[in-house]
């Protein structure tokens, strides 16, 4: 594994050579039953859509990690990260360096006060949570999820930080590509944002479906959408109060039609002398 100084750091080790250090850990493990879950990145750009974008720019709008993310993100993007596991309030990860380090990351839960202020602030601009987690949503309903200090998001008070590595600062290199890291699995997996602050995402979806919208779109279409959700997701969600009752019209009952035809005859029958004959359906 080569040689070591007196701050526990190894020699250097080129970028190819840990890819292939790292690839066969990874193997290793999953020989093992493990679930391995390496963050790849295609290209230079670490995230795409709306929620990896933000979790990245709200890292980045913090003076507490300027100095340490540019290397975090040169990690990221070489393939350090050999896997990265999104929990309840915590991410753990194995970055690939001269060793392999492992990564803690643990983040507070969403304080109830906060998230009932989200779902409120947002509850009747939301059509349906995929609405939400596809990231097509208004100005103003981006603005409230990613609000610095008040969204979704953590701030730098709110997360712990814990590598294995030598590194005294408190946010090393792994700790920065394990943070990336989680921008880029954000990309796939939205809801794992909701996970990881301790917070249902289905609450919000119901809390949308009860409040009327604020625009003047028409909210067709969004019962099926929740019975999709609520696969997606594996809750059940209960839309009884929101959706109308069905009142089946009455059928013309065919009677009425028979005695109004009866009394013609009857009529046309006076009127040539003859006396009306029964109709076959009396």
């Amino acid at each position: 594994m080569g040689r070591y100084d007196d701050n526990g750091w190894g020699e250097y080790v080129p970028v190819a050579e840990r890819r292939r250090r790292a690839a066969k850990l990874v193997e290793k493990m999953r020989k093992k039953g493990a679930h391995v879950s390496p963050i790849e990145i295609d290209g230079r750009k670490i995230a795409a859509t709306f929620w990896g974008n933000g979790w990245c720019q709200n890292l980045e709008a913090y003076s507490d990690y300027a100095n340490r993310l540019p290397r975090g993100r040169t990690y990221v993007r070489n393939g350090s990260v050999i896997d990265l596991q999104i929990e309840k309030e915590r991410v753990l990860a194995l970055v690939s360096g001269s060793r392999m380090y492992k990564v803690e990351i643990a983040i507070k839960p969403l304080e109830d006060e906060r998230w009932s202020k989200i779902k409120s602030e947002c509850g009747g601009k939301i059509d349906s949570l995929v609405e939400l987690l596809q990231g097509a949503l208004s100005k103003g309903v981006m603005e409230i999820v990613t609000r610095k200090g008040e969204g979704l998001f953590p701030a730098p008070r709110e997360i712990s930080l814990s590598c294995s590595c030598p590194d005294w600062a408190t946010m090393c290199k792994h700790v920065a590509a394990t943070l990336y890291g989680v921008g880029a699995r954000l990309d796939h997996d939205p809801e794992l944002l909701f996970v990881l602050r301790g917070v249902d995402p289905a609450e919000m979806l119901e809390d949308a479906i009860r409040r009327p919208p604020t625009g003047t779109g028409s909210r067709r279409g969004r019962v099926l959408e929740t019975a999709d959700l609520s696969s997606m997701f594996g809750v059940d969600i209960d839309l009884t109060e929101t959706s109308p009752a069905v009142v089946p019209t009455r059928p013309e009952r065919p009677v009425r039609r028979a005695r109004a035809t009866r009394k013609t005859a009857v009529k046309k029958a006076a009127t040539a002398g003859k006396a009306p004959q029964e109709a076959p359906w009396d």
